[in-house]
């Protein structure tokens, strides 16, 4: 118990960022109210996700990171490993083979996996500090993501597979890779990514399933898939619309209501911003979007005080994943991107990826206890 005192004597209370704290359990406080209207069977499990994530975060907030990191190959090789006994031993839903069970708990890899692969990261940036604007650190870094990455796409997970992609690039810019690297990829990226756009839509696409490249072609021209792929985003899009500026209130039983007419399915999952949307209006999904940019906002702030640039990498990466996942949510929800079945930070239903948050955010937290400046 000495010790521990000891420890927690380098910490000062008045860097601890309880803002942060209060933003983030606010919006898992919105997320259970919005999971409880949408199926109340989930809302015990909701309430349970919040809760240990909110513990594992305060223990995982009072720990030293600069220690945590020195088993970083720790963190790469149990992903890759939890991610293969996915497609070894996983079990299948709606077509997608995400979830492991293990001693009798279920959860999903890929969620965890964005941790892991942050935390790797950051000491693997750290440690090759100096190779970072070289082409060889590049190739090396790239290389080490394809593993992790091709198993989620197996699985198949698109949606998770573009998130740790953008993570990868934001957190190797914070790292400090060349500006003539990342004005070489930009300068080679947009004509690619053209040419992936063009290949996506063929008949035969080479580089996307037929259900993936008919999500694209629903977003495109919706109406021509109302009855079928668009369905769903279409009468989402008509429930938050109905919502106007205050909504219909919590589990709403108006005949009206698109929700409980059924029309939507995975509210509490991938469409959970549309229940936020038609029980709270408009208030009630800026209040949502307003805590998501809050908390991101957060975690670029304390990337800049960090005392190293593995504390940055970190809460960059934090912040991408709960700033980006929650506007691929969000755009999805809204038709103004295509639906690529991916959770709300937070505030969708889901174990594991409320836990997995708070993991990171409880990282961030402890960066911020570590931090250069006074906090202001």
């Amino acid at each position: 118990m000495k010790k521990i005192l000891e420890f927690l004597k380098r910490y000062k209370l008045r860097n601890y960022d309880f803002i942060l704290v209060f933003l983030v359990v606010s919006l898992s406080i919105v997320g259970v109210v919005a999971v409880s209207s949408s199926d109340v069977s989930l809302q015990n499990k909701q309430i349970t996700g919040v809760v240990l994530g909110c513990i594992v975060m305060i223990i995982v907030s009072l720990l030293d990171y600069s220690k945590l990191l020195n088993f970083y190959w720790a963190y790469y090789i149990l992903a890759v490993l939890l991610l293969l006994g996915v497609l070894v031993f996983g079990s299948d839903s709606h077509g997608a083979q995400r979830w492991l069970e293990i001693a009798g708990i279920t959860f999903q890899p890929s969620e965890i996996s964005k941790i892991l692969i942050i935390l790797f990261y950051a000491k693997f940036i750290m440690v090759n500090q100096k190779k970072v604007k070289t082409m060889g650190f590049l190739f090396s870094a790239i290389g080490l993501l394809i593993p992790p990455i091709l198993l989620i796409l197996k699985e198949p997970d698109l949606s998770t597979t573009i998130m740790l992609c953008t993570i990868f690039v934001m957190i190797l810019f914070v790292g400090g890779i060349s500006w003539k690297l990342v004005a070489g990829v930009l300068l080679a990226g947009i004509p690619s990514a053209a040419l992936i756009f063009y290949l996506a839509l063929l008949e035969d696409s080479p580089i996307l399933k037929s259900y993936q490249q008919e999500r694209i072609l629903a977003w495109l021209h919706p109406e021509d898939f109302a009855d079928t792929t668009a369905y769903q985003t279409m009468n989402s899009m008509m429930a938050i619309g109905s919502g106007q500026l205050q909504g219909k209130g919590y589990d709403t039983n108006e005949i009206s209501s698109v929700l409980n007419s059924g029309y939507i399915s995975e509210s509490s999952t991938d469409f959970i911003f549309t229940v936020i949307g038609e029980e709270f209006g408009f208030i009630g999904s800026c209040i949502v979007v307003f805590l998501l940019v809050a908390i991101t906002i957060k975690c670029l702030i304390t990337a800049a005080r960090a005392k190293d640039i593995a504390g940055s990498v970190i809460a960059t990466g934090m912040a991408v994943w709960i700033g980006f996942q929650g506007l691929l949510n969000i755009g999805v929800a809204t038709g103004a991107l295509p639906n690529t079945g991916i959770p709300l930070p937070l505030v969708s239903s889901g174990l594991t990826s409320i836990v997995s948050v708070y993991i990171g955010v409880g990282f961030v937290l402890n960066v911020g206890l570590q931090q250069l400046r006074k906090s202001y």
